[in-house]
Parts: C-alpha cells; structure tokens; sequence
C-alpha cells in the first residue's frame, strides 16, 4: 500500500507557527522529490515548497519564502513544513506529493490532506 498520511493542521492565530508532517509507506522515499501543495477554499491547489532526495535542493513559492521550510528524514520516512509567521491567506488544506524525478514514468502520490486555518 503506497500512501502519505499528513498531520499536524490545526488552527493558528497570525503570526503563530505550525508544523506539518507527511509520513511516507509503500515505495522508496529517498528517491522522490517531496512536495507541499495547499489548496484554498475556492482556489486551485498550488506548489507551496519542494525538496529533491539526495543533494535536499530546495524551493518556496514567493509568497512563503522567509517563513516556511521544508524538511524531509530518510531515516522515518518523513518530510515535514515548517511554518512561521503564519497569515490568514495561508489558510487551507496542505497536501503532501512525492514525484519520481528521474526520466523513466511513475505515478505521482498524493496523502488526504491536512486543514490549516490561521484566523484570530
């Protein structure tokens, strides 16, 4: 059974802080690029972060740079966002990606989705 299992949403005021975790079963983790995704009530889902295996590159979308990081531990299987500075605009349901980067085609993974809402 290939699955991501998102945790850790919740709600957080401005300014506050979440962390967000995506444990992964059932393929080999190492070698896919980890992504988070969010899609807002109304909106279309959007790349917030992503981390390839091996080097751990990096990237943010502009509008979450400075305040999210994106992690990943081989070791539990586990990529992880951090998220600081939280804003309203940041509410929505995060969902967890792994892609195959490599030339030969796999299917991408997608977990449920966890809820974040940032509300005073």
């Amino acid at each position: 059974q290939v699955q991501l299992v998102e945790s850790g949403g919740g709600l957080v005021q401005p300014g506050g802080s979440l962390r967000l975790s995506c444990a992964a079963s059932g393929f080999t983790f190492s070698s896919y690029t980890m992504s988070w995704y969010r899609q807002a009530r109304g909106k279309e889902r959007e790349l917030v972060a992503g981390i390839t295996p091996a080097s751990s590159s990096t990237n943010y979308a502009d509008s979450v740079k400075g305040r999210f990081t994106i992690s990943r531990d081989s070791a539990k299987n586990t990529v992880y966002l951090q998220m600081n500075s939280l804003k309203p605009e940041d509410t929505a349901v995060y969902y967890c990606n792994a892609r195959w980067p490599w030339r030969t085609a796999k299917p991408d993974i997608w977990g449920q989705g966890t809820q974040v809402t940032v509300s005073s």
